[in-house]
């Protein structure tokens, strides 16, 4: 099919449609009502599921009855909302049942603003929800990534029996590129022999994630877990740049690795033989190439559009043994490759004192130019 014009919000809801989505419930919320207004329009003219609730709390709990019956459902929302959908989504990922969320990242904390953000990572990549959970968290960074992970993300969902996160600022969900919308696949798709939708002549599937009995508790608990090591195992994803020769690394995800991989090509252009990792599955984590990676550079420089949350997990993995430098924009701000192009330069000329965290540097320099 050709390429079009498409917003990154309107790519998404039409690549769940033409990827088989049967139900959607939502609420609208800046930066991603797009979304949910194409579906108003699509669902509806081709007799699928469309519902806007009459809050977060109702839509996530109305895609948690969807797919128990083994429909194929989706909710979106921004941040704020997304808090709102924590419990919900804790009781889909204690029932095993198949779901995908998508969030259009915005600044905070609180109501903040509808700017582009990447602060929810903790939130969502660490397990927002109570208990031990593990969602499965997608980051693109184009339209075109982010129509091509909607479909993955609905297919790891049923494979898996998981939840599955699309994770996107909203940078991305508001700027318009050309991509390739899939072909519209027909709705052959049965419902799965464990969905409990009243089918006749079969014993009663019952779903719950309430288990009375701590030691029912802790069986529930210890399945997901050796279900989890399963997808470790099978469903890393990242994308690697320049990285034969590199002597320096930057890591980032979603806008702000796009935006440092326009860095990355710039100072290989003056010389400096520096590559990029980008972060596909934020969970699970490609944590063994970064590891490996970490033991061949000078030093890495770490980009995001929060105050380092992917950080500590990137300083986790390094375990100190290579100096880290650390660039950010936060509160709804997207970073130039020239400011990243200047936290490079930096690394290179090796001045700063590494002994000292790098959010804190980070912090400092900010000041220095009335931040």
């Amino acid at each position: 099919m050709a390429k079009e014009l498409i917003k990154g919000n309107t790519a998404i809801a039409e690549a769940a449609v033409r990827y088989g989505l049967e139900a959607y419930f939502g609420y609208p919320i800046t930066p991603q009502t797009e979304l949910l207004e194409w579906l108003a329009k699509r669902m509806p003219e081709l007799n699928r599921a469309f519902v806007q609730a009459e809050s977060e709390l109702a839509a996530i709990n109305m895609v948690y009855g969807a797919a128990c019956a083994g429909k194929r459902v989706m909710t979106s929302s921004s941040s704020p909302g997304i808090s709102l959908m924590m419990e919900g989504m804790s009781y889909i990922a204690g029932t095993d049942v198949p779901a995908v969320v998508v969030d259009v990242m915005r600044g905070g904390p609180g109501l903040g603003n509808i700017a582009p953000a990447q602060s929810d990572y903790n939130q969502i990549v660490h397990g927002g929800p109570h208990g031990d959970m593990f969602p499965i968290v997608l980051a693109p960074a184009s339209v075109q990534e982010a129509i091509d992970l909607t479909g993955l993300a609905f297919d790891l969902a049923d494979k898996y029996r998981a939840l599955t996160i699309l994770l996107i600022d909203g940078n991305l969900g508001q700027m318009m590129e050309p991509a390739e919308l899939p072909p519209m696949q027909k709705l052959t798709r049965k419902a799965p022999a464990w969905a409990a939708n009243g089918e006749p002549g079969r014993d009663r599937n019952f779903h719950t994630s309430l288990y009375i009995n701590p030691v029912d508790n802790e069986i529930a608990n210890m399945k997901s877990i050796r279900h989890w090591k399963v997808i470790e195992q099978n469903e890393i994803r990242y994308k690697g740049y320049f990285l034969d020769d590199a002597e320096y690394l930057v890591i980032g995800f979603g806008s702000a690795g796009r935006v440092a991989l326009s860095a990355v090509r710039t100072a290989r252009e003056q010389g400096i033989k520096i590559g990029l990792i980008r972060p596909i599955t934020l969970r699970p984590f490609p944590e063994a190439i970064i590891a490996e990676l970490a033991e061949k550079m000078k030093a890495i420089l770490v980009v995001e559009m929060n105050a380092g949350q992917m950080l500590e997990d990137i300083l986790r993995i390094t375990k100190d043994q290579t100096p880290m430098h650390f660039y950010a924009r936060v509160g709804g701000i997207v970073p130039f490759p020239d400011e990243i192009g200047e936290a490079i330069e930096r690394m290179v000329a090796g001045k700063e004192n590494c002994a000292v965290h790098p959010r804190d540097r980070w912090v400092a320099q900010m000041a220095k130019i009335g931040l």
